[in-house]
């Protein structure tokens, strides 16, 4: 399905906002997503107020959950204890209108134009609709939205009512609880999805209003974490209701009027979220833990304040982090649209995770995943160091329950939940849950590489190397010198699922290798000669499975034993794991998304080109695309091995897996690690960058059809501008001192004048051909559901 790019009329091509000029019933869920509005801490999805077949409507705040005791089936020592899941937290997005005795809705009544808006360049979602009532008035009314970003918990709603003649209006703003409501829970049909408890979860704890305004809170009835709400309204002053009515039990404050011709009604709604985290150890976000609603009300905001921080942070966010590609318009809008979704899901998230949907919705329950260290911290380390920091501190604040976690595995140092928002596990299948031990070298490759981009010597020599050490001794006691006296580590998955607890997975492997090294490489007073070099020495012997016959380095021990997928099946039973049993996709060879190809990219100068060149054919090819954060590693990988068209398609499914709903599941949230992957794409893939090195190095691959690439880089306290274009590469420091930068083998000294490097055409290799008559990667590439 192709939901923006099959129908321009319906949704016009900007390249600053994101338009929809027709409103049409069905993919309700999706557009809530897609006009959605966060700042990383608070998230409001893009529901209408006039709509009554609104899909999943509701807000959220990053790591404002419930706990359970997980029940399995049949137990074991050390499976995962506690369930974890983010929260519906109460909305305020809601509003009745009512002219001359109609009730107006999306679904009834007439609707003679429709416009809504979500600005990329201010961060505003505005909605205009224009109404023929039936008692003969034209009415429009005009929504807008924003977040606050200084004051992160605030949110700021205006609603306008004009009308071409007199009218009798009813208009009623109320907060909802939609955590309690009953919805139809889909969680046992994808595992993807976030399940709902059933019943009464937020408890109340204050309901008091009057003179418009209310002070609310509520209790998650487990987790015991508090969150506190304040609401206040303003009215324009040219027309007064005859009445004004306050329910604090409905949690609604209701307007009686009447609305001349050229005399619209104005009601602004301001509102501000705080939450107690830890209710019984007493910390709340800037007030009392036994009432978070006052830290509400005193970070009450007007809603043109609220409105003016967004405008100001998104002008200084644009400032620095806009990407243009040249000659593009088609694609400069997604673009945009994607790194807009970033900065919604990690602008002020401050010292926590950034869940996989961000705040935009309740898919994979509001857990954190590896995808933060791999997918968006790239992105973040060179756009905005000081939250890249803050999500590693996040990870550190861990270190006491993975030290726990790793004992339970029978495993020194830290091991991290592979999915969790509290620090305990909570993945309930441990297959592809806490086998997947690869997350420790994540967190220890973004911890490395945010110390080589930014220079933070103090994280450095503190947080830093406390995650590097506590990463490497668990990964020297996972694995073992074998009698071949190479080093092993087996029982793991990595991060292709289809493929599960196996041994000397190549990812794991070689990303352990890097943990080793970079760990043993650190001049730190805990580490002694000994257990320096046993680091050493297990990464020097690390076990990396290579397989002679096809030249091809082989994702684990066996996988080149396995039998091929029958890629007859229908596309209709893809995504696999909703139609196939785990056991009967283990033992295929079959991916779910890259594996072998992501470990070449991150770690690129461990392996040749060649090898790269010959592990992209090979796993391309039986690569489903299953997992959306699959199609920006292999573009990137693509692009450096020299498969422009192939690099070109990869990034295009990437950049509309969510504005076109390629994997029917965007009704649950935007794929954050996806929008991640689109910036290392561009910045990685078309421009070429790689890190970690001696210093910055590209090798861009530009395609043919784009005029150029320009984007930002924040290195080492400098501003670093590239402009790519055909033919050559433009380097220049807008702010900070010179740079050393590396062009594809040649060393220069970047200053404030440009620095400009001509760039001979790379020429297309011919795509291996294996003995097994193996489709290589000029096979068209699958593009399968999930």
């Amino acid at each position: 399905m192709a939901l923006i790019n099959s129908d321009r009329a319906r949704f016009p091509n900007d390249p600053w906002q994101l338009v929809e000029t027709v409103h049409l019933p069905g993919n309700a869920g999706t557009l809530e997503t897609l006009f959605s509005l966060g700042n990383g801490h608070l998230g409001i999805r893009g529901a209408h107020w006039a709509s009554a077949d609104a899909d999943l409507p509701g807000s959220f705040i990053n790591g404002f959950h419930e706990t359970w005791d997980i029940k399995h089936a049949e137990n074991a020592f050390g499976f995962a204890r506690t369930g974890q899941r983010i929260l519906y937290i109460p909305d305020v997005n809601n509003f009745t209108v009512i002219i001359d005795g109609e009730t107006l809705t999306l679904s009834e009544s007439t609707v003679l134009d429709y416009r809504r808006s979500v600005d990329f360049a201010t961060g505003i979602y505005e909605c205009r609709i224009t109404w023929q009532c039936r008692s003969g008035a034209t009415v429009t009314t005009t929504e807008r939205r924003a977040v606050g970003y200084q004051s992160r918990g605030t949110l700021g709603i205006s609603l306008e009512v004009a009308a071409d003649r007199d009218v009798y209006a009813d208009v009623t703003s109320a907060v909802v609880n939609r955590q309690d409501q009953p919805v139809e829970d889909h969680s046992t049909h994808d595992p993807r999805r976030a399940g709902r408890h059933a019943g009464r979860v937020l408890l109340p704890v204050r309901l008091d209003g009057g003179d418009g305004s209310l002070r609310l809170s509520w209790e998650a009835a487990e987790s015991r974490q508090r969150v506190g709400l304040a609401v206040d309204h303003w009215t324009s002053a040219e027309v007064q209701p005859f009445e004004t009515l306050v329910d604090q039990d409905d949690s609604s404050v209701r307007y009686v009027l009447a609305v001349g011709a050229d005399q619209p009604f104005r009601l602004e709604k301001s509102a501000s979220y705080a939450v107690a985290r830890a209710f019984r150890e007493g910390a709340v976000d800037g007030g009392s833990a036994q009432d978070p609603s006052e830290a509400a009300e005193n970070a009450l905001q007007p809603v043109s304040a609220i409105f003016a921080e967004s405008e100001a942070h998104f002008r200084e966010y644009w400032a620095t982090t806009d990407i243009v590609v040249g000659g593009q318009p088609e694609l400069q809008q997604a673009i945009r649209w994607n790194l807009f979704q970033l900065a919604q899901a990690t602008a002020r998230a401050d010292v926590a995770g950034i869940p996989a949907k961000g705040v935009s919705g309740s898919g994979y329950e509001g857990h954190y995943f590896w995808d933060q260290e791999v997918y968006l911290l790239p992105y973040l380390t060179y756009t905005s160091p000081d939250n890249a920091r803050q999500v590693l501190e996040f990870r550190h604040e861990m270190l006491p329950d993975a030290k726990v976690r790793a004992k339970e595995l029978s495993v020194d140092g830290a091991l991290f939940p592979w999915r969790t928002i509290n620090g305990l596990e909570a993945s309930a299948y441990y297959a592809a849950g806490t086998a997947q031990f690869h997350i420790a070298a994540a967190i220890a490759f973004a911890t490395n590489r945010y110390i080589w981009a930014s220079g933070d010597a103090d994280f450095k020599h503190g947080m830093g190397s406390e995650l590097l050490i506590e990463t490497a001794r668990m990964w020297v006691s996972l694995g073992f010198f074998g009698k071949d006296g190479l080093f092993h580590i087996h029982g793991v998955t990595g991060p292709d699922e289809y493929t599960a607890v196996v041994n000397d997975n190549l990812y794991t492997n070689v990303m352990a290798r890097f943990n080793l090294r970079t760990a043993a490489a650190l001049d730190h007073p805990e580490i002694d000669d000994a257990e320096r070099e046993l680091w050493e020495q297990a990464a020097i012997r690390m076990q990396l499975p290579y397989d002679e016959d096809l030249e091809v380095y082989s994702q684990d021990n066996d996988f080149m034993t396995l039998e091929p997928w029958d890629w007859s099946t229908p596309r209709s039973k893809y995504p696999l794991l909703l139609n196939f049993h785990p056991l009967v996709i283990y033992r295929h060879q079959v991916l779910k998304q890259a594996d072998t190809v992501l470990a070449m990219f991150l770690q690129w100068q461990d392996f040749t080109p060649e090898e790269k060149r010959r592990a992209f054919d090979f796993y391309d090819p039986i690569t489903t695309g299953d997992s959306t954060l699959s199609a920006c590693v292999q573009g990137i990988m693509a692009a450096e091995v020299g498969y422009s068209q192939a690099a070109l398609d990869h990034f295009t499914h990437a950049l509309y897996i969510d504005l076109d709903d390629t994997h029917g599941n965007t009704i649950d949230g935007v794929h954050i690690a996806s929008t991640g992957g689109v910036w290392s794409s561009l910045v990685s893939g078309f421009a070429g960058l790689r890190d970690q090195g001696e210093v910055p190095f590209f090798d861009p691959r530009l395609p043919v059809e784009w005029e150029g690439l320009t984007f930002h880089l924040k290195v080492r306290g400098r501003l670093l501008f590239v402009e790519l274009g055909q033919g050559s590469i433009g380097l220049s420091i807008r702010e900070g001192e010179p740079l050393d930068v590396n062009v594809r083998g040649e060393l220069l000294t970047v200053g404030h004048d440009v620095a400009r490097v001509p760039l001979a055409p790379v020429g297309a290799p011919e795509p291996t051909i294996f003995p097994s008559g193996l489709p290589t990667a000029s096979i068209p590439i699958v593009r399968a559901r999930s």
